[in-house]
């Protein structure tokens, strides 16, 4: 840290900054109590890093939650989620104290973990841990897309950073190691891993489990590390947050080490504390502990007074960005036309003319993950935010785009994203990028290994985070490649996720068509479900010819009966022909 401008005690530790911290830490513990449910371990350790984040790091306007700039924080640890809760309410969000108390009940605001397009401020779903650590990756790659797409010399329109706080728990999932190691490898230098280090899991000290030496494994990843921080030291929390800003070219992690619990005399420090209420007596001890005299609920106005400061300033940022981006406008009309039509996930006006050209484009018997390619070759000069691949299978899943070259720190315009072999990364990033905005993520791999990504489809549904999965070698066409590679129950299960839209074309046009609702579809994600044997066309077989709109029905008849049908036969896909 000795390069940055660092901050004094006397600056931060405040009789105000510290009732602050307090008014955090009995939200939290409040809320959990009345719900009788809850985790108030993890917020009570980490509202000193919490109100360091929001007070002197984060570039936030409560007054306008969704300006484009903003800085984005993703609660990958979402069981703190009365954390989240209380720094949207004490800062200003629309996010008033009754819904505070209503935490984890029927139809409010605040559920038991975050929940995106509820909540003003929650910019992910998460509560799967590690999840949230590939969403913010995810932001962090959509943010270095669009900065190099959209601006211009001295007009800098994308330039926000993405901070992800993490548990024990995140850290020990096999999703963050993927995510993170990604990261690294194209050196998102706008991602900053802010990781709880309490060393307390649901089961006791994480001693038990988890002995790995986390700062080592990420600096191998390519990360930048932090020296670690004491949890309740607040010059030194905001410190290491000022030293992981003034790194560029890499990720950063902060490790804080805090002390789950803080403040109760006998919980604090233990495995007790982490997933429920902590009991009446103890909330009082507690409250004796900290000085805290006020009642269940009750924030004094100097402390409200304190953590809104920040809501003038915050709005001066959001104005000052869209006065600068009047003046892009002027200079840039058409670049400016495009970052709101790709931000508000518009399409622009026929996109889908090259996938008109191709309807009924082919007789002979072809694999639809051919097709595929097809499309995504005839979409991509007119939907230049789509991005996406493969892991690691980019030649069988047919989703590498001639022309458009592989992302990377070097080549940032590329379009090909290689995730390598790490699904369920890919699969948390994609939503990421989608949820962040501005790009159309796809992501690829076979059908088998749908299960590899399966809980990141399930939240990113959940999420309505628009992405479209392809799952290539569907059905039995892949005998020759054994049990492991058949995939039986998969489509079934896909079927099963609630938001889900799937797809199985059973032949070349179908396959066009899929592809339309798969790019149209912005309220959800898609999966595209693409043989890797040949099919014939519907046409071919007699059947009624293809007409648009037909796929968009969910089902529809190609051969029809003259008198009332004995048995209906009901076939999607490669089953369709027999």
């Amino acid at each position: 840290m000795s390069n940055v401008q660092t901050i004094s005690e006397t600056a931060v530790n405040s009789d105000v900054a510290w009732r602050s911290i307090n008014a955090i830490r009995f939200l939290s513990i409040d809320a959990v109590e009345k719900a009788n449910s809850g985790h108030p371990g993890a917020p009570m350790g980490l509202a000193p890093t919490a109100y360091a984040l929001w007070q002197h790091a984060l570039k936030h306007a409560p007054g306008t939650p969704d300006w484009a700039d903003r800085d984005r924080v993703v609660l990958s640890a979402g069981h703190a989620s009365m954390l989240l809760y209380s720094m949207l309410h004490l800062t200003g969000y629309d996010l008033p104290l009754d819904e505070i108390q209503d935490f984890r009940q029927w139809e409010s605001e605040t559920p038991g973990h975050p929940e995106y397009g509820l909540t003003a401020g929650v910019e992910a779903t998460t509560g799967p841990l590690g999840q949230g650590l590939g969403n913010a990756v995810g932001f962090a790659l959509a943010e270095k897309i669009l900065a190099n797409t959209f601006n211009r010399p001295g007009h800098e329109i994308v330039n926000h950073r993405t901070y992800a706080i993490c548990s024990d728990g995140d850290m020990m999932e096999g999703v963050a190691s993927e995510a993170a190691s990604l990261a690294g490898t194209l050196q998102l230098g706008k991602l900053i891993v802010i990781y709880d280090d309490n060393q307390i899991s649901i089961e006791g000290d994480t001693d038990k489990s988890f002995r790995e030496d986390v700062s080592a494994r990420f600096a191998a990843y390519g990360f930048h590390i932090i020296d670690p921080v004491d949890g309740n030291d607040l010059a030194g929390i905001v410190n290491a947050l000022k030293a992981a800003e003034a790194e560029p070219d890499k990720p950063k992690l902060v490790t804080v080490r805090s002390v789950i619990g803080y403040g109760s005399p006998n919980l604090a420090g233990t495995g007790a504390v982490h997933g429920k209420a902590m009991g009446g007596d103890e909330v009082a001890l507690t409250r004796t502990q900290l000085g805290w005299d006020y009642e269940p609920f009750e924030i004094p106005d100097d402390v409200y007074d304190h953590m809104r400061s920040g809501v003038q300033s915050g709005q001066a940022l959001s104005d000052e960005w869209h006065a600068k981006f009047e003046d892009y406008k002027s200079e840039y009309p058409d670049l400016a036309e495009r970052f709101l039509v790709d931000l508000l996930g518009m399409l622009p006006e026929n996109w889908d003319d090259g996938l008109n050209r191709l309807v009924g484009s082919h007789d002979s018997p072809i694999a639809t993950r051919a097709i595929s390619g097809e499309a995504l070759h005839a979409i991509t000069p007119a939907l230049p935010r789509l991005i996406g691949g493969s892991a690691d299978l980019a030649e069988s899943n047919n989703t590498e785009v001639d022309g458009r070259g592989s992302f990377s720190p070097e080549l940032l315009d590329g379009r090909n994203l290689h995730f390598g072999v790490r699904e369920h990364g890919m699969g948390a990033i994609s939503n990421g990028m989608a949820l962040h905005g501005g790009v159309i993520p796809y992501a690829a791999t076979f059908l088998i290994f749908s299960d590899y990504l399966r809980p990141a489809i399930r939240v990113g549904a959940l999420s309505h985070a628009p992405c479209v999965w392809i799952f290539t070698h569907d059905s039995i066409g892949l005998g020759e490649d054994g049990p492991t590679h058949q995939p039986i129950s998969q489509l079934m299960g896909l079927r099963m996720i609630p938001n889900l839209t799937v797809i199985r074309p059973a032949d070349a046009d179908e396959t066009f068509e899929a592809w339309r609702i798969a790019i149209e579809n912005r309220q959800g994600p898609t999966a595209l479900i693409l043989t890797r044997q040949n099919l014939p066309q519907l046409s071919a077989l007699g059947a009624q010819s293809f007409a648009r709109g037909y796929v968009q029905r969910g089902a529809y008849v190609i051969a029809d009966s003259s008198t009332e049908p004995e048995v209906i036969i009901i076939g999607t896909g490669s089953e369709t022909q027999l």
